[in-house]
This record gives C-alpha cells, sequence and structure tokens, in this order.
C-alpha cells in the first residue's frame, strides 16, 4: 500500500508542475495585456455631451424643458443681448484658480484677486485637477449626460456663459467647462458631472474677463494664438457629500 500511494504521488507531480508553469504563464501575459490597453478599460473622463460641431452660441428657441436628476426645471427666457466692455486688464498676466476644498473660484491679474465666488464641482462626476486653457467659448450651449437608471441623467438646453477647458490630458471633447446655471443653487456643494457650475450673473463677469475675447455680437469664440485662453488651475479636494 505504501508504495502504490508513492507512486500515484509521482505520476501526479509533472501534471502539477505543468498547472503551475502554465497559471504563471496567465498572469503574466494578462498583466502585459493590461499594461498595454490598460486604457481601454479606464472610464473616460465625460463631463457633458455637446455637439461642438453643430454648436453656434445661439439661444435655442425651440427649446420647452430641462431635466436634471428626474426633475423638469423651467428655462430662463433669453436675455437682451447689450455691448459690454472687456473688464480689467487684457494682457496674459490673467488667471483663474479653481479651489475644489473650499468650492471657489478666484481670478487674478498679476498678483491682484479680482473675483472671488462660490461654485458647484463634480459630485456624479470628477472635476479633474491640474492645469488648463480655455479652448472655446459659446454665449449657450446644450449639454445632456449622466443615467436614467441611476436617476443622475440631465438635458439642459441654453446653458449660460460656457468657458471650456481642456489639456494634454484631458481633451476638450470630455465637455468639462465652466459655466452659468439655472437649475440648482446649492452653490458651495459639489452639484456637477464634472463641470464648475456658477451663478448665472458670477460666469457672465468671467465670461466677458476672460479670453479668448469675444468680438461684440459674436456668441462663440476658439481660443489661437493670437487670442489665447485663459489658464485655469484646479486643485484640492471636494467635500464629502
Amino acid at each position: 500500500m505504501p508504495k502504490a500511494h508513492s507512486s500515484s504521488l509521482t505520476m501526479s507531480t509533472p501534471f502539477l508542475i505543468f498547472f503551475l508553469i502554465a497559471l504563471l504563464l496567465g498572469i503574466l501575459y494578462l498583466a502585459a495585456f493590461l499594461k498595454n490597453f490598460g486604457s481601454d478599460f479606464k472610464p473616460k473622463l465625460l463631463a457633458a455631451e455637446v455637439d461642438f460641431a453643430h454648436t453656434t452660441g445661439q439661444y435655442d428657441t425651440s427649446a420647452q424643458t430641462a431635466t436634471f436628476l428626474d426633475r423638469s426645471v423651467n428655462i430662463p427666457e433669453q436675455e437682451q443681448e447689450v455691448p459690454r466692455p472687456v473688464l480689467g486688464d487684457t494682457t496674459s498676466n490673467k488667471h483663474i484658480e479653481v479651489d475644489l476644498t473650499n468650492q471657489r473660484l478666484y481670478a487674478f491679474e498679476g498678483d491682484r484677486k479680482v473675483f472671488d465666488f462660490l461654485i458647484s464641482s463634480g459630485k456624479w462626476g470628477k472635476t479633474p485637477t491640474g492645469t488648463f486653457h480655455i479652448w472655446t467659448k459659446f454665449r449657450y450651449t446644450k449639454m445632456s449626460g449622466g443615467s436614467k437608471a441611476l436617476h443622475t441623467y440631465y438635458y439642459l438646453p441654453n446653458v449660460p456663459y460656457v468657458m471650456f477647458f481642456s489639456n494634454a490630458e484631458v481633451p476638450g471633447s470630455a465637455g468639462f467647462s465652466l459655466h452659468g446655471t439655472y437649475w440648482h443653487n446649492n452653490f458651495g456643494h459639489p452639484m456637477s458631472h464634472g463641470c464648475v457650475n456658477m451663478k448665472t450673473e458670477e460666469a457672465e463677469q468671467i465670461y466677458y474677463w476672460s479670453t479668448p475675447t469675444l468680438p461684440e455680437g459674436k456668441t462663440s469664440m476658439h481660443a489661437s494664438v493670437d487670442n489665447p485662453g485663459t489658464e485655469i488651475i484646479i486643485y484640492g479636494e471636494p467635500p464629502a457629500n
């Protein structure tokens, strides 16, 4: 009996070794696969779905209703456009800081702070941190996104005073922006899907103060070498909800 038992163990050893080698090779292959293609499995940064190709910045008079978190929201009427002077210094020493920890936006001309506003950053989507630049502006645009299944869906026509920002890691197509807000008034607390929500009257001030500068009467403008976008620095961690 002991002899037979020893023989059985000897016969199974090569199979066990083969199995362990195959398992190790499988783990190494999976690790290499995820290293090379892991970005395909990461959730894509997306604050809002925006049809940039067809957005003109003009008010959509056909829009009847807006939706935010399963409830209907009234869309404000179009404001009468009046000529507005460019505020502050027009040179490139302007920059904007977004402090996620304190839910505030600061605007500077050199070392001088010229604006200090409450904001609402990402709650259902993270507001990215880092250094960005405004790459395009729209007087109005439509934004949508979220999930109906998770009750975070939103459909918001005529979002006012929109300043989209981007950098090398966060493309413009991801839809992150500073903008005015008509669907909530809970500023000072995270309330967005990744954008920086502002009171509409304060977003208006930043819109006309920042660059690219819009010619009088124009409802959209892309940044360029001759008309670059203002730098935006976003830092901190948002408060827990």
